[in-house]
């Protein structure tokens, strides 16, 4: 049995035209074609496109994804077995932030006023004085962190709240950069690494470039960064790295 394109696009929730640019580019290449000429897929190109659909929703570009499913001596169940464990390790992360989210609506609902630390466990387990800790440590800016203390002081719950619509925004905006398939390199990306840095010398401290630089490789190296930035997106954490590096040699 085969199906049109529309079906096709019907059943996998993706836009006919996303079709035809995988067929374009060779991803998805239809099986068969109609007398008319037009494209009709058989059950073997369904099932690579839920493996396409299923790497691309973990954040693999689309010729990652090419290399992973052409790879002759791949076997279907490790692709299976791959997808299921990534997915679980996305699944845990989300879990910590509903987790975080849910204590922090509670506070709020009970009149509960809470501590920096505890607003910012929405961020992956890592309040703002812990970046600047991180930074006096790496670097010696020990009053880096004592104007971060001073800043974080003052705040209203209307500045957090703020504070938080911002980063929600920016997270919303990398994605769809990410989404869109742009590199670390361009300069939308390069533009949000920046946008990144100065929300923290706004909020914070004096993020200079080159604490951005080592903050950047901190979102990779550890744990509990690395998980609060790839439960925006997988591969986020690596990508701002990138992205951080690239917008220091920019302005350097």
């Amino acid at each position: 049995m085969s199906y049109s394109v529309g079906q096709v696009a019907e059943f996998a929730g993706v836009t006919v035209r996303t079709l035809h640019h995988y067929d374009g580019i060779g991803l998805l290449s239809p099986s068969g074609r109609s007398h008319a000429g037009h494209r009709r897929y058989d059950d073997g190109d369904l099932d690579r496109l839920q493996q396409i659909l299923f790497y691309r929703e973990l954040g693999f570009p689309l010729d990652g994804i090419a290399v992973l499913l052409d790879d002759p001596e791949a076997d279907p169940q490790e692709h299976l077995r791959r997808q299921h464990a990534l997915l679980s390790d996305r699944i845990a992360a989300l879990r910590k932030m509903a987790a975080a989210v849910e204590t922090a609506m509670e506070a709020k609902k009970m009149g509960i006023n809470l501590t920096p630390e505890e607003k910012f466990e929405v961020f992956g387990g890592k309040d703002p004085d812990e970046h600047a800790e991180e930074s006096e440590r790496r670097w010696g800016g020990t009053e880096t962190y004592a104007e971060s203390q001073r800043r974080a002081a003052r705040y209203t719950k209307d500045d957090w709240k703020r504070m938080q619509a911002e980063v929600a925004d920016w997270g919303e905006r990398y994605n769809a950069l990410m989404e869109a398939g742009e590199p670390a390199t361009g300069e939308r990306a390069m533009d949000l690494a920046e946008d990144h840095r100065q929300h923290i010398t706004t909020w914070f401290y004096d993020c200079t470039l080159t604490i951005h630089r080592g903050l950047g490789e901190m979102y990779v190296s550890d744990p509990q960064f690395r998980a609060y930035y790839e439960s925006m997106r997988p591969g986020l954490a690596e990508h701002l790295r990138d992205a951080i590096n690239a917008n220091a040699e920019r302005r350097a």
